[in-house]
């Protein structure tokens, strides 16, 4: 864990119980005196806080110094996801957030099983663990879409990864791009992109939803 997440991060005293508690002083096994790093996960504001009590429930922390550092890819990318399984998802959702993915928006397309409910709050869960982990200074957004419509309303300049023999993603520039679910998009959803605003991947294999989205990320970020 590179810095701890804490909404109140900034403040001149700060309070941890719980899990907080447990983690840091049982099982990484910190003492008074010590240094934390803190973020909120709002302002890109490393926060370090000496340790200065602890109990059996509780730890008291003082703020030393405040910095601004920013860790975040060197380009944006949004990606506009066709709703698939949330345990598929939930796999690869840290993956995407420690490439430095900026957001993104789930959308029911024709072929996104109705069924499938997304936990915004168990995601924002395991992107806040991810982003701990990595360093992250801002966590990823997740949106909803209403219809592709409307999102391509939203982001005229998208891209749809689909099958192309000739526009691949290695020679194309995009900031945002659309991604299908399992079975892909139906005619008419292919037919709301000009041609040249359709990308694809030079491999003859077929790649299940969750691998296409790591792979975009892959390609443009790193």
């Amino acid at each position: 864990m590179l810095y701890l997440y804490n909404p109140q991060a900034g403040a001149s005293q700060l309070t941890l119980e719980g899990d907080d508690h447990r983690y840091l002083f049982k099982v990484r096994r910190h003492k008074v005196d010590d240094t934390l790093y803190v973020r909120n996960l709002e302002d890109g504001v490393l926060h370090h806080y000496g340790v200065t009590s602890i109990d059996k429930r509780s730890v008291t922390l003082e703020l030393k110094e405040s910095t601004t550092l920013e860790v975040k890819a060197k380009q944006s990318l949004h990606i506009g996801w066709c709703v698939i399984d949330p345990k598929s998802v939930e796999k690869v959702l840290p993956s995407l957030n420690e490439m430095g993915v900026e957001k993104i928006t789930f959308i029911y397309c024709k072929r996104s099983q109705k069924s499938f409910k997304l936990d915004f709050k168990r995601l924002e869960k395991i992107l806040l663990n991810s982003s701990q982990q990595s360093g992250r200074s801002q966590m990823m957004k997740l949106e909803m879409a209403e219809s592709l419509e409307s999102f391509i309303e939203e982001n005229p300049q998208c891209k749809m990864l689909n099958f192309s023999e000739t526009n691949f993603i290695s020679n194309t520039v995009f900031d945002t791009i659309v991604i299908g679910c399992e079975g892909g998009f139906t005619e008419s959803e292919v037919s709301l992109f000009s041609p040249e605003n359709i990308v694809g991947f030079d491999t003859p294999l077929v790649l299940k939803s969750e691998s296409a989205v790591c792979a975009v990320a892959a390609k443009i970020l790193l």
